[in-house]
């Protein structure tokens, strides 16, 4: 196969379906590579979208024109708003996904997106010219050309599965793994990690006693990820999902055991670094001794089997310690294991070697996506896979590339950690990780990312029009609760919520009482809009304060962010530089003194020492 490609897509995970439409969807010749179609989208570990933090990203990736958000909202099971006793930034949808359905659904768009094609294959190396990327050759000696490539290769460089003192050379599903690949880009100078994630059991759903267990089921009203707002589910058939607790015995079970996990020395050779916020069992049983019980979610996996996933039970051990484990558990002492809980080792690369647009800085036009940087989930993977997408295009294009500042996007923030800070396990985006996280609300997203994705290409003009509309009827409800007052005479109905009014005061500052809402508002006078709109309006004017002082320290960070560092700067020249920090500043090659500044091992004497030296070699505050 000779034929010439714009983008080249390696992998058909979560990272290249977002990569290989959104470089189509852009004009592009693309060709998505995997290893076997059957697994495309396929989701290897929790059968869930979305979470804390996670499905604040579905939801940008959906403003900025990618599938994820659309493609879960066909495929849900159970959906349900995060926190929602909680403020507006920490909540986040999260949705279980029917396993068969997401993955058909998403071949399906695949499949009928132009100007992609879809090849079964491996790769094991790429074809290189001058530091630019040219192409990649095939495990059978084959190669196909093209301008870019995209590596998104999950977790099969390299892959071992660890069952107690057992290592398998493949991948999720037993399939073959990438042999050569990751040895290939050390090769070309990238520096190649271990990371280690795992998997938990799967029950037959029809010998656990639920008698045993507390129900959990969706929120009783619509939700969607898509801003499109189009539910494919019924609200009152939810699949639901149900909470356990391990008991004594399982963790006696356990630590009887220890030694024989593949992580505390069933095996030796074990090199990879596994999950800190998302650890096996025998990992939360060592690191929290102090704790009684682990909570464990029994969750469905799809309406066309009978698999029922165990949230939070991941492990290593051998299958017949997995047995005893597992019968330890409330309702599942009679409980058939359909599939054992496994580990996988697998090759990354550190993220640092990576530019903001998550261009490779040692080959120029390779980029890379998903757990190849290190991260962990199917959403981090995702988000990922469509800012790669999108700048390997504009980069052909010769346009601006898309990068998101940390106050626009839990996208710019996972980016940025990544390639600024590296990464020691594999990263997880958490809410607390996003210092402007009131700025970075579930509900607001399209407003903060839609206008990107439309000016790049990726957002159709109906769905541009809605927000529009959505913007300006905002701008029409807040200027009406700005001028609408309410008397004294009202008491009768306010007394009943809040303090009572003494003279007369708009419903602007109304619904600044904690003890107000909306729905008062609405008891007071017609609110003509939407629940959008009307959720939007009450959330600013009701945060007002906090918004407005988050914005004001985004403004000076992004003040830092347009200090510019010269791409020719000679650290080793500079006097005075902690050693630490001259090192860093090397690696990672900041591109602003705002990236300098959260660089691990920079601290704030670095970087005025820094900024002298800018100015007098470069004339820097003059400019």
């Amino acid at each position: 196969m000779n034929e010439q490609y714009e983008i080249i897509v390696v992998g058909g995970g979560h990272a290249g379906c977002e990569a290989s439409l959104a470089a189509a969807r852009l004009g592009n010749k693309t060709l998505l590579i995997t290893g076997n179609k059957k697994n495309i989208a396929d989701m290897p570990c929790n059968p869930s979208i979305g979470g804390s933090a996670k499905g604040i990203v579905v939801r940008e990736i959906d403003a900025l024109g990618g599938e994820m958000g659309r493609n879960a909202d066909k495929s849900l099971l159970q959906i349900k708003m995060l926190n929602s006793a909680k403020g507006p930034a920490v909540q986040a949808l999260r949705a279980q996904a029917d396993k068969i359905t997401y993955p058909k659904e998403m071949l399906k768009t695949l499949e009928n997106q132009q100007n992609l094609q879809i090849l079964e294959a491996m790769i094991e190396d790429l074809i290189i010219e001058n530091n630019k990327i040219k192409g990649i050759v095939l495990s059978d000696g084959k190669k196909i050309y093209s301008n870019s490539v995209i590596l998104t290769t999950g977790t099969y460089l390299k892959s071992d599965i660890l069952v107690g003192d057992t290592r398998h050379r493949e991948g999720p599903h037993g399939e073959k793994p990438s042999n050569h690949l990751s040895d290939n880009l050390k090769k070309y100078g990238f520096k190649i990690i271990r990371l280690k994630t795992g998997t938990p059991q799967r029950i037959d759903r029809n010998t656990i006693d639920f008698s045993k267990t507390k129900r959990e089921d969706g929120d009783k009203k619509q939700l969607t990820f898509s801003f499109d707002n189009k539910a494919y589910y019924d609200v009152d058939k939810q699949e639901p999902c149900y909470l356990i607790y391990t008991t004594e015995k399982t963790h006696e079970i356990i630590r009887k055991n220890l030694h024989k996990s593949s992580m505390y020395g069933g095996l030796s050779d074990i090199k990879g670094i596994g999950p800190r916020y998302c650890p096996s069992i025998e990992d939360k049983i060592v690191r929290f001794s102090d704790k009684e019980r682990h909570q464990l979610f029994l969750e469905p996996e799809s309406i066309y089997y009978d698999d029922i996933y165990v949230q939070g039970f991941s492990t290593s051990m051998p299958h017949d310690i997995q047995e005893q484990m597992v019968h330890s558990l409330p309702g599942l002492e009679h409980a058939k294991i359909l599939k054992y809980a496994y580990a996988i080792e697998y090759d990354a690369i550190y993220p640092t070697q990576l530019k903001q647009t998550l261009e490779t800085k040692i080959i120029e036009n390779l980029y890379t996506a998903g757990q190849i940087n290190g991260t962990s989930g199917y959403e981090e993977a995702a988000c990922q896979g469509l800012i790669a997408g999108i700048n390997a295009s504009l980069k052909l294009q010769n346009k601006e590339p898309l990068i998101l500042k940390r106050n626009e996007a839990y996208i710019g923030v996972l980016i940025d950690d990544l390639i600024t800070k590296g990464i020691r396990d594999p990263y997880r985006l958490l809410t607390s990780r996003a210092e402007y996280r009131l700025l970075l609300r579930s509900d607001n997203a399209d407003l903060r990312l839609m206008e990107k994705g439309y000016n790049i290409g990726l957002v159709k003009k109906s769905s541009y029009d809605r927000l529009k509309e959505k913007q300006k009827n905002i701008a029409s409800l807040t200027q009406l609760l700005k001028t609408t007052k309410v008397t004294p005479k009202k008491n009768d109905y306010l007394k009943q919520y809040t303090t009572e009014l003494k003279d007369g005061i708009s419903l602007y500052n109304l619904l600044k009482r904690p003890e107000i809402t909306m729905e008062h508002i609405s008891a007071l006078t017609p609110i003509p809009f939407d629940k959008e709109v009307i959720e939007q309006v009450e959330i600013s004017i009701k945060y007002e304060g906090y918004i407005e002082k988050a914005n004001k320290e985004a403004e000076k960070m992004i003040d830092l962010e347009n200090k510019k560092i010269p791409d020719d700067i000679n650290y080793d020249e500079i006097h005075n530089l902690a050693s630490e920090a001259k090192q860093k500043l090397k690696e990672v090659k900041p591109t602003s003194i705002g990236q300098a500044l959260r660089i691990s091992g920079v601290n704030p004497a670095d970087i005025s020492i820094l900024m002298i030296y800018l100015k007098k070699e470069y004339n820097y505050g003059n400019k």
